[in-house]
């Protein structure tokens, strides 16, 4: 009885774990948050990736911010450079590894053959910019 129970063990191992030597699962190998970078510059861009009738994505690529891996790429634009009261964000996790990020950003809801202006920035999960804004940029829907 005891060999039978001994192998059907062995059994159920190989099936729940792949492998019959059985080990105690262990944390995540899961890199700490970046320290943050005390100046982020925008290094590329802001430019217009793509756009339709309704819709646009906007790219841009900064030195890694650090500090919080999840972060969002904020759009501010609106149809009048002096009244940009419009946003768009999409999420991003940084990778604490790259030296680098790159956002995009899709802003949608757009009317056809109008011209938008815009600035970019980015943001912590709390909701803290980064520190860096463009300058306003500009684009036509087709």
């Amino acid at each position: 009885m005891n060999r039978l129970l001994l192998i059907l063990t062995e059994i159920v191992t190989v099936a729940i774990t792949g492998s019959s030597v059985c080990a105690l699962p262990t944390a995540a190998q899961i890199p700490p948050p970046a320290k943050r970078t005390t100046l982020v510059k925008i290094t590329d861009g802001p430019e217009l990736e793509s756009a339709k009738d309704n819709l646009a994505i906007i790219r841009w690529t900064s030195n890694n911010p650090g500090g919080s891996d999840e972060h969002y790429g904020v759009v501010h634009y609106g149809t009048d450079a002096k009244n940009l009261s419009e946003t768009a964000k999409s999420h991003i996790r940084l990778n604490p590894t790259h030296s680098y990020t790159v956002f995009r950003v899709r802003v949608e809801g757009l009317k056809p053959k109008t011209t938008y202006y815009y600035k970019v920035d980015s943001v912590d999960a709390s909701g803290a910019s980064d520190g860096v804004v463009s300058p306003i940029n500009t684009f036509t829907t087709p």
